[in-house]
């Protein structure tokens, strides 16, 4: 048995009620959202099929990954793509202590802060909410108060790609997606190696579907 599914159950969302888990919307509008990255030549893959179906989306970035790559960390910015905080370090919540967990998001924060100081079109391309996606969808209560405390937003998803997953095949990372999203969807997908492949079938795929059927993909403000 797998350890996530690809819909979140209503029941988890309400328990976590403070998170950010789907967009309540009479618009046919989708969320598109990219952890782990930015990763030369994948997340610019991404940009590129976005770019092909003026698609924006939110990239939530590994602080360690951006000061690797600051150019294309600019460049999601360039295109009009919000971006996340993933902590400096792809940290387990569950499995760190609050004050490190903590200091590791402040430290991936002073980081996406710094390099985007530095572009001269972030002041009108950069979303004004600071939003946090915890790695692998674990953290602790007293983490996620605090970082709500300092004026983050939880984003969680309620459609999980399982791109990341070795044990399923690109066809049935498509129909995670297909069958389960709808209007106000949070998509998870990862521009990382491990989840290259997977991605690169999928994305294009639903990019063209749901443009197909009316759907805009929006990035969270």
């Amino acid at each position: 048995m797998k350890a996530y599914l690809p819909r979140t159950p209503r029941v988890v969302m309400k328990l976590f009620s403070k998170y950010t888990w789907r967009f309540l919307t009479q618009k046919k509008e989708i969320f598109l959202t990219f952890d782990d990255g930015p990763t030369p030549e994948i997340t610019q893959f991404v940009l590129d099929e976005l770019k092909k179906y003026n698609a924006k989306a939110t990239f939530f970035c590994i602080g360690k990954n951006i000061e690797k790559n600051p150019t294309i960390f600019a460049q999601i910015i360039a295109d009009g793509h919000a971006i996340g905080n993933h902590t400096q370090n792809h940290l387990k919540g569950w499995k760190t202590k609050t004050k490190q967990y903590i200091e590791n998001v402040l430290e991936c924060e002073h980081i996406i802060s710094k390099e985007t100081k530095k572009l001269k079109s972030a002041k009108s391309n950069v979303q004004q909410k600071k939003l946090f996606r915890p790695p692998y969808g674990k953290i602790k209560k007293k983490q996620a108060a605090k970082l709500i405390k300092t004026g983050y937003n939880i984003i969680m998803w309620d459609v999980l790609s399982a791109d990341f997953d070795k044990s399923i095949s690109k066809e049935e990372c498509l129909k995670n997606v297909l069958e389960n999203t709808q209007k106000g969807s949070i998509i998870v997908f990862h521009d990382s190696v491990k989840a290259y492949e997977k991605m690169k079938y999928t994305l294009p795929k639903i990019l063209k579907e749901y443009t197909t059927r009316g759907f805009t993909f929006s990035r969270i403000n």
